[in-house]
C-alpha cells in the first residue's frame, strides 16, 4: 500500500495530525470499493430459513439487489459509505464518474424497496442487528452531509430514507428493550453501533433516537468502572469493547462531565491498548479482524482524546497510542487478501478523519 501523506488535519479538529485521507489514497480506496461492491463472490450469506420451500435462500443477489457485494451485507453497506465519503471529501477524484454511476444505478427506490422488504420479513427480524443497521444509518448520515454540496445526493437520500427510518425505529426499540449492553469486540457490540447511530440522529434530525441512545449510555454504562483492559484483545476482535464504551459515553455526555467519567472507566490509562495487536494470519477471515482493530482503536482513541480539555495530559498519551495503532493497521488496508480488503478501507477512512 502507498504511504499516506502526513500533511493535513485529522478531520473534525480532533487532535494532532494523522496521515491524511488525501486525494491519492482516496482514489486507491475508491478503486477497491468499486471492485468490492460489484464482486458477488465469495459471499457469506446470513439468512434465516423460515420454510422448507424457500427457493431463494442461496440467491443473495435476488435477496439483496443493492448490498450483495463485498463478501457480506454489512461490508457492502460500509463500502458504499466509503464511496459517498470519498465523493464528499474529494469531489474531483478520478473515479468520480464511476462512483456516481454506481450510486445512481443502485440507490434507487425500487431496489432499496426490496432491501427494505427483506429486512421487514420474517427472515429479517434480527438480520444484521445492530452492526449492519448502524452502518446503514451512517451511510444515510454521510449522504446527508454530501447533499449540502452535491445535488445528486438528494435523490440518493430520498431513496434510502424508508429503509433508514425503518432501521432507526427498530434500533430504537431494541435499545429501549435491552437491559444490558453487548460488550463483544465484534459485530454485536452495542456501543459501536450507538456511536454510528448517534451520528445519524444528529445529521438527519432524529431527536427521539438520540434521546434513547443517551439514556442507554446512562443505563448500560453509568456504573462502569475500571474496564478490564488486560482481557483485550480476543483473537477475532475488530473493536475494543472498553474503548467503544468510552467513545460512546463521550458522544453523549456534556463535555464538562466526560473527563471524570473517563477516569472512572480507565483509571490507569489505556495500558496494553496502546500497543497494536499482533496479526498471525491475514488469510484467515477472523484473525484478519485484528488489522481492523488497530484502525478502530486509532479512531476511538482520537475521539476520546478530543473529549478532554486541551491541558489534560491524557490527550498526548491517547494521541500517541492512536498514531501507533494507525501505523500498524494502514499498511494492510489495500492490496492484501480479500478477507481483509473487502472492508478495511472503510475503517481506515474512519481513522484518518471523521466528523467530531
Amino acid at each position: 500500500m502507498r504511504s499516506c501523506s502526513t500533511d493535513g488535519a485529522t478531520g473534525g479538529g480532533e487532535g494532532p495530525a494523522n496521515p491524511a485521507f488525501d486525494a491519492a489514497f482516496a482514489s486507491a480506496c475508491a478503486r477497491v470499493a468499486l471492485a468490492n461492491v460489484a464482486r458477488p463472490y465469495p459471499h457469506k450469506l446470513d439468512h434465516l430459513l423460515v420454510a422448507g420451500a424457500d427457493a431463494t435462500a442461496a440467491d443473495h443477489i435476488a435477496l439483496h439487489p443493492v448490498f450483495s457485494g463485498s463478501y457480506d451485507w454489512h461490508s457492502s453497506v460500509h463500502m458504499h459509505w466509503l464511496l459517498v465519503r470519498i465523493l464528499r471529501l474529494h469531489p474531483g477524484v478520478p473515479e468520480r464518474g464511476r462512483i456516481v454511476a454506481w450510486l445512481d444505478d443502485r440507490l434507487t427506490p425500487a431496489l432499496l424497496a426490496r432491501e427494505r422488504a427483506y429486512c421487514a420479513s420474517s427472515a429479517g427480524g434480527t438480520f444484521e442487528r445492530p452492526y449492519g443497521w448502524a452502518w446503514l444509518l451512517e451511510l444515510r448520515a454521510e449522504l446527508e452531509r454530501l447533499r449540502q454540496s452535491d445535488s445528486r445526493a438528494v435523490a440518493w437520500c430520498a431513496a434510502l430514507d424508508p429503509l433508514a427510518v425503518d432501521l432507526a425505529t427498530r434500533l430504537e426499540a431494541f435499545v429501549r428493550s435491552a437491559p444490558y449492553p453487548i460488550r463483544t469486540g465484534a459485530h454485536a457490540n452495542t456501543a459501536f453501533a450507538a456511536i454510528l447511530a448517534i451520528d445519524y440522529a444528529h445529521a438527519c434530525d432524529a431527536p427521539q433516537l438520540a434521546a434513547v441512545l443517551e439514556d442507554a449510555a446512562r443505563r448500560w454504562h453509568g456504573d462502569d468502572r475500571d474496564a478490564p483492559l488486560h482481557w483485550e484483545p480476543s483473537l477475532t476482535d475488530f473493536l475494543s469493547p472498553s474503548l467503544a464504551v468510552a467513545a460512546f459515553v463521550r458522544a453523549v455526555l456534556p463535555p464538562a462531565s466526560f473527563p471524570a467519567r473517563l477516569s472512572a472507566l480507565l483509571p490507569h490509562g489505556i495500558g496494553p491498548l496502546a500497543d497494536p495487536p499482533r496479526v498471525s494470519d491475514r488469510a484467515d477471515a477472523q484473525i484478519a479482524h485484528l488489522d481492523g482493530l488497530a484502525l478502530s482503536r486509532a479512531w476511538m482513541l482520537r475521539r476520546i482524546g478530543a473529549g478532554l480539555p486541551a491541558d489534560d495530559p491524557r490527550r498526548d498519551d491517547l494521541a500517541a497510542a492512536s498514531a501507533r495503532n494507525l501505523a500498524a493497521g494502514l499498511p494492510h488496508v489495500l492490496g492484501g487478501n480479500y478477507v481483509g480488503e473487502h472492508w478495511l478501507a472503510s475503517f481506515a477512512a474512519l481513522a484518518l478523519g471523521d466528523v467530531p
